[in-house]
């Protein structure tokens, strides 16, 4: 169907479809007395009781910013005010957490893939089936591998509470500032709950067209045909829970999801100019191969119960599988040559990441029988994962098949001392990981020497700089640690609080980006191979104040990594990776407060973040990290209002503008800053809830953070921020 007509149709329907009377509350929502649970922090005990920063954004507000945005990624980002501005692309490289890469995942269920990163783990599952996202901050191994920036862990859901079938339904039609055809878009999603005695399901699906977008000169915004868009795409998302209750406090929970993005691959590049200051943009067209595309399957199934022995135990196994596919260049990526099979220059591939994971988790926590003031909690993490990246056009294995164990037990404590006026907290956790590699063959082409700019004369050799691939010994490096966290928490009166806190996270280093860079021969992965974990030391100190109308946080922290991983461009785009000591530090300030005006509320968010690595490996950091690893300064700015039917909300993040500096550092890369606003307008009527929402108010041209602050001489990666867009809205639930 033509996405004009689609997008009209979605529009007309919102505005017209009967519907049976609803409260203007979400059935499904929490009690204003029911206690938060933090699942990601893996406690039963409230968020006041643990050393960390911790952010939930709950269903409205999640709801508010998939409306203006589209996507769980961007509404993090935006409500976050240390988290990068995405890249409003498929892939999120680049996009940080506290200036490290955060660990995102779905009922705690990893779906970041370390050992070959292909940073698609912003899209795994449409934000329709998410009821709350848990932002835990800084550096911490709560759920194993991967957290280094921290923890964006999204709960799905919730089982149906009263018996009968309930559910809930949404239309939305998208348009550009022009309310072009190219540019319109669309989605349809629908949730339906079941319950009857112990036994409940929950079923649903959701399908999103996405046209292009437009910049704010109305120019098309440029595609990135290896990374791949989001725009130009269809989106397809199931989801399904089902719930048995064991007893009157055990469940037993079995929740899939499978989620597909597939481009539509409809149009080409076309260059734009740096220096000119002229975006890339894009122009009707068919790139060769088949389109950027990502799929993500998951299954997972837990036995809790709370009440077990006096305890809570929280148990589950868990299945993961991903393909994300990366689109393929007109002209023939260096790295993929080989003259044995086609003569250099001619030959055509793209790539795809394949990931598998198995895992299991157990816990138990419950307060010492006759010293109920130290709750302890004891527990077992499990994971399996194989990952390779392969050519699909040719069936070459650019990264080899890569598997990684991991056994990790853990234990955590907390003690209660003065009522609760003093807590005190710590643990550790024991990872024993080994990673397996048989004997592999390399690419052909393994290095690359660019070439200067016609009409320019090459000095030297340029292009691929090796030919005949190498044959590479396999190998099963391990390493074991034990990673520690502790933290004093003082609350002389209920609402404000103090704390500090050291944590330790980790990860491995993106193993398949220095697999495939092997070029000369007598390699053995054993020996070459440097998989120590990239442990990162995060110190923190905060205040917080929740009493009366005021929200208020500070938030002071600082993390070290003697080994850390930065990503380093080629001149071909594609990134290498580098282990140099790094430091970050950085402060958050985050302020809310409740107005006489009833409903009315303020609110502004402030993050400053410095960060520097070891440029000549002695020891002492020296150069800035660029903007492919550290996010700038940001002030976030918004006015919320929500009173009976009418809700609505306007902010604002200002970007600052950040220097660079460093041996080497370019200045065509400092970041010149822009700033950006968005509003939504809701309104609940017996027919269900009509809302409007407007990213980028002004229609502010500007160029993205990423494009801005990386690859200066790159024509094609000079990509424009999304200008003016308009989501109209309705949804329903019974």
């Amino acid at each position: 169907m033509n996405r004009r007509y689609f997008a009209a149709a979605l529009a007309c329907t919102a505005l017209s479809s009967p519907a049976h009377a609803q409260s203007a509350a979400a059935p499904d929502s929490a009690d204003a007395d029911e206690a938060i649970i933090v699942t990601a922090a893996r406690t039963v005990l409230p968020p006041n009781a643990l050393p960390l920063t911790i952010d939930l954004i709950d269903k409205q507000a999640l709801e508010q910013q998939i409306a203006i945005s589209g996507s769980i990624a961007d509404a993090v980002a935006t409500l976050t005010p240390s988290f990068s501005p995405t890249r409003q692309k498929l892939s999120g490289a680049g996009e940080t957490l506290r200036g490290r890469a955060p660990l995102y995942a779905i009922n705690g269920i990893p779906q970041s893939n370390p050992l070959r990163d292909g940073s698609r783990d912003g899209f795994t599952i449409d934000g329709f089936f998410i009821d709350r996202v848990e932002v835990i901050y800084g550096s911490n191994a709560l759920q194993g591998i991967g957290g280094t920036g921290g923890i964006v862990n999204q709960v799905t859901v919730g089982a149906p509470k009263a018996d009968g079938v309930s559910g809930r339904f949404l239309l939305q039609g998208t348009a550009d500032d022009e309310f072009s055809g190219a540019g319109m878009g669309g989605k349809a999603a629908g949730l339906v709950q079941y319950k009857a005695g112990r036994f409940d399901a929950t079923v649903g699906a959701a399908y999103e067209i996405r046209g292009i977008f437009r910049d704010g000169e109305g120019r098309p915004v440029g595609i990135n045909l290896t990374q791949g868009e989001t725009m130009d795409s269809k989106t397809l998302s199931l989801f399904g829970r089902f719930g048995y209750a064991v007893t009157d406090t055990m469940r037993l929970d079995l929740i899939a999801s499978r989620y597909e993005m597939k481009g539509d691959g409809d149009y080409a590049p076309v260059a734009g100019n740096k220096a000119g200051g002229i975006p890339t943009t894009q122009t009707r067209g068919t790139p060769p191969g088949v389109p950027a595309a990502s799929r993500t399957e998951s299954v997972a199934l837990s036995l809790t119960d709370p009440q077990l022995g006096g305890g809570n135990f929280v148990s589950q196994l868990f299945w993961n599988r991903t393909r994300d596919t990366f689109g393929g260049e007109p002209n023939p990526i260096a790295s993929f040559q080989d003259p044995v099979i086609a003569p250099v220059g001619t030959l055509f591939d793209q790539s795809q990441n394949r990931s598998r994971k198995v895992g299991a988790k157990i816990s138990y926590e419950r307060a010492v029988p006759g010293f109920e003031a130290l709750t302890l909690i004891a527990g077992f993490d499990a994971l399996w994962d194989e990952s390779e990246q392969r050519l699909i056009a040719t069936n070459r294995a650019w990264v080899p098949p890569t598997r990684f164990r991991s056994f990790a037990p853990f234990g955590q404590a907390n003690l209660k001392l003065f009522d609760g006026i003093v807590r005190l907290a710590g643990g550790a956790r024991y990872e024993d990981v080994k990673i397996s590699i048989a004997d592999y063959h390399t690419l052909a082409a393994n290095t690359f020497v660019a070439c200067p700019t016609p009409p320019a004369v090459p000095t030297g050799p340029c292009g691929p700089s090796t030919y005949g691939g190498v044959d590479v010994g396999g190998g099963s490096p391990s390493f074991d640690d034990v990673l520690v966290n502790g933290g004093l928490i003082v609350e002389p009166t209920p609402g404000i609080r103090a704390y500090a806190s050291y944590a330790e996270g980790y990860t491995v280093p993106d193993v398949g980006r220095i697999t495939r860079a092997v070029s000369r021969t007598g390699v053995d992965i054993d020996n070459y191979l440097d998989i120590a974990p990239i442990v990162s030391n995060n110190r923190e100190i905060g205040v917080e104040v929740k009493r009366g109308p005021l929200d208020a946080t500070a938030t002071y922290f600082w993390s070290t990594s003697t080994k850390g991983q930065l990503l380093i461009a080629r001149p071909d785009g594609i990134f290498d990776v580098v282990r140099q000591r790094v430091e970050i530090e950085g402060l958050e300030l985050n302020l809310a407060v409740r107005m006489p005006i009833d409903g009315l509320t303020l609110s502004a968010g402030y993050a400053h973040i410095e960060g520097r690595f070891d440029n000549d490996g002695d020891g002492a950091v020296d150069t800035d990290l660029d903007g492919a690893n550290i996010s700038p300064d940001r002030l976030n700015l918004a006015a919320a209002y929500a009173k009976g039917p009418l809700s609505a909300r306007v902010q604002t993040q200002f970007y600052l503008a950040r220097t660079f500096r460093g041996p080497g550092r370019d200045a065509r890369n400092d970041f010149e800053g822009y700033n950006l606003t968005d509003a939504i307008l809701r309104y609940q009527t017996r027919l269900g809830g009509i809302s409007l929402a407007v990213q980028n108010l002004f229609d502010r041209q500007y160029i993205s953070y990423a494009s801005d602050t990386q690859r200066p001489t790159d024509n094609f990666f000079n990509f424009a921020g999304r200008g003016r867009t308009f989501t109209l809205g309705w949804d329903y639930r019974f």
